[in-house]
């Protein structure tokens, strides 16, 4: 008889969306309706959430998905600001500090014990890497300072025009390729993905390391961006009131970053304890 489970297992492929944002940052959506997204209405075996310079949510949202036994796993990661554009830092064990050199914050990533991965390169914008930094950087004789991927798919404004340029540079400089939602609203999760052989957050990362995995995605409509745009505006605007009533009432709490304890001042997620420290109020 055969064994189904082994045969079936060398055609296996996972799907990933390693590029989400959440209230912590300039996301719509708290973590708790972000996992319940994708463990409901999507086919993602892997997530990453990747606030802007903090990993307190992320920490939170690993922790909630495997107390509740959740189908997805959940990766700490960061978008970080450096001064050569906006960079993922995927798997790593603490937050990496912003607005630093390119090549100084991908040292940084790997000395945290994480992937490097370059967020919308090559768009003619401040906050994307073009291509003769990165040209600059694979050419470094120290290799912990090359990056270890590029986001060759973006379903936003920023990714579609440059798309098949990004795919053509990562493929002349064996890059792996990485596709992401970059999520900032719960309907956008999973819209951009990672295909990668197996189905575990350490098959993905061998797979980036080894150059196996591959990007899928639709592209996002002009329209939808603009909704997401209001939200955000709101979203601000309930932030703000929140921060403001905190201080008058002096109760140690402000805006919500959308997980148990993100209301506190610092923010600490209410649960089992963490062998990360939530960082960054």
């Amino acid at each position: 008889m055969t064994d189904q489970t082994e045969a079936a297992s060398p055609a296996t492929r996972g799907r990933a969306d390693l590029h989400i944002h959440t209230l912590a940052s300039d996301g719509t959506a708290g973590v708790e309706a972000i996992l319940d997204h994708v463990e409901r209405r999507t086919d993602l075996d892997v997530i990453a959430i990747t606030d802007h310079e903090r990993i307190d949510a992320a920490v939170a949202g690993r922790a909630m998905a495997l107390d509740r036994g959740l189908r997805a796993e959940v990766i700490v990661g960061e978008e970080v600001t450096t001064l050569g554009g906006h960079l993922l830092a995927l798997f790593i064990d603490r937050p990496i500090r912003p607005y630093r050199s390119l090549r100084t914050s991908i040292l940084a990533v790997h000395e945290a014990g994480g992937l490097a991965i370059p967020a919308h390169p090559l768009v003619p914008y401040p906050l994307c890497a073009q291509g003769w930094i990165l040209r600059r950087l694979l050419d470094d004789p120290d290799p912990a300072a090359h990056p270890d991927g590029l986001e060759t798919f973006n379903p936003t404004s920023l990714g579609k025009p440059w798309h098949h340029r990004v795919v053509r540079f990562a493929d002349v400089h064996g890059l792996a390729r990485v596709g992401n939602s970059d999520a900032h609203a719960l309907e956008a999760v999973g819209t951009g993905w990672t295909t990668f052989p197996g189905e575990t957050a350490a098959d993905l990362r061998r797979a980036i390391e080894t150059r196996t995995s591959d990007h899928g995605g639709a592209f996002h409509a002009t329209v939808g961006q603009l909704g997401t745009f209001g939200q955000q505006l709101r979203k601000r605007s309930r932030d703000a009131r929140a921060e403001v009533a905190g201080r008058v009432r002096r109760d140690g709490t402000g805006r919500d970053h959308g997980y148990p304890g993100g209301h506190l001042r610092p923010p600490r997620y209410e649960g089992r304890d963490q062998a990360i420290e939530p960082d960054r109020p």
